[in-house]
């Protein structure tokens, strides 16, 4: 894979950790701002709903802007975010603050999945999404983890801060390592963007981008909520947050990897295999929580499985999208945070319900129950390999 790639998987590894963070920080967050855990939960909405605004209208603003200035500026402008986010001392501006930070990351990701594309051939598309969302995954691994832990040493302002300057090094890596000027495509001239914009029409198209958001929204659904899970249900200290969060990345980072080898041949396998065990696991998990065994374990399997199926589904959305060649990375960011941001809301209203902290596993199992119950009568037209269309 192209050096390139790998400079901006340093960039989405700084954002992922910013947008899988508050799965660690909810509880500190609402008690310093003086709101309840479900309004904190909200602030992984307000990320996900800015990331779906922005991903369309960024892109389709800059498809022809120099993409290593683009990329800067989104990179830069996504610090400043965060800074102003550890300084506020008002939940509404911290709301805002999310906002315009998943704007810039929506920037940034609607143009690098488009470039990732651009970078391998036609038949490596899901190899190079699977290495550009590596930097999501080791987030969470790492980037996340090492937020909740420095968040509950220090507080979760610190962790703000120091995401700020994580994006400094980001910034540096796409200054080095993106060429300058204006995308490669520019000798031949891009589709309009009427056209473009005409490909979500598409069924297929629209059936994968829904099918990825359900997946997403499971997903972030109990991702968001894990913190109360882990402390309340398992009855953990506040330090093993960080360990299941680890667990959860390195699992995550397992079924990326090994569903980044698959997508582009064998899409069918993985969804028709990992459908059905995903769906099977989060009511497992919410069985099981009380068991720290049973908990970590299941949270490995969980990750590895959700980002199996959802790295599968955003990458047969880039293949759909081939078409629309500046707009294709828009579209994946789009169905991957409409997810994000559906799923702690649908996730929050079970919190006052009888099913207390576990009342998102279960939301979770429902959301991939939907995503199957759609994808069954339509099986075929998820999984039919595409690859060599794309290569012609």
């Amino acid at each position: 894979m192209p050096l390139p790639l790998y400079l901006l998987a340093m960039a989405v590894f700084a954002m992922g950790t910013s947008e899988f963070m508050l799965a660690g920080l909810v509880p500190d967050i609402a008690a310093d701002l003086d709101v309840t855990v479900a309004t904190a939960g909200t602030l992984t909405s307000a990320y996900a709903i800015g990331m779906i605004v922005g991903a369309p209208l960024v892109a389709a603003s800059a498809r022809n802007w120099p993409r290593r200035s683009s990329l800067l500026g989104f990179v830069l402008a996504f610090a400043a975010a965060h800074a102003v986010g550890a300084c506020t001392t008002s939940f509404p501006v911290l709301f805002a603050a999310r906002v315009l930070a998943a704007i810039a990351n929506a920037g940034f990701l609607a143009v690098a999945l488009t470039a990732a594309a651009s970078l391998v051939p036609p038949d490596k598309k899901g190899r190079a999404l699977a290495v550009l969302l590596s930097g999501t995954t080791v987030a969470t691994i790492a980037g996340v983890p090492g937020g909740s832990l420095l968040g509950t040493l220090l507080d979760w302002r610190a962790t703000f801060w120091a995401v700020a300057v994580l994006c400094l090094p980001a910034a540096l890596g796409v200054h080095r390592g993106i060429p300058a000027g204006r995308p490669e495509e520019a000798s031949t001239p891009a589709p309009a963007l009427r056209a473009e914009l005409a490909q979500l029409t598409g069924p297929r198209l629209l059936l994968v981008m829904l099918l990825g958001a359900l997946v997403n929204a499971a997903t972030f659904a109990s991702f968001t909520f894990l913190a109360p899970v882990v402390t309340g249900t398992a009855g953990l200290g506040e330090l093993w947050v960080s360990v299941v969060l680890v667990l959860f990345g390195a699992g995550s980072f397992v079924g990326l990897s090994v569903a980044g080898r698959l997508s582009d041949r064998r899409p069918g396998l993985v969804i028709t295999a990992g459908g059905p065990l995903l769906l099977l696991g989060w009511p497992a998990l919410a069985l099981l929580a009380h068991d720290p065994v049973a908990l970590c374990t299941l949270v490995f399997l969980q990750g590895a499985l959700s980002f199996a199926l959802g790295g599968t589904l955003i990458t047969r959305v880039l293949y759909e999208a081939a078409t629309a060649p500046t707009m294709a990375g828009a579209y994946a960011t789009a169905a991957l945070n409409a997810g994000a941001a559906t799923g702690p809301l649908v996730a929050a209203t079970t919190l006052g319900t009888a099913a207390g902290h576990l009342g998102p596993l279960w939301a979770s199992g429902v959301l991939v129950a939907i995503a199957l119950l759609i994808a069954l009568p339509l099986h075929g037209m998820v999984t039919t390999d595409r690859t060599a269309d794309m290569v012609r």
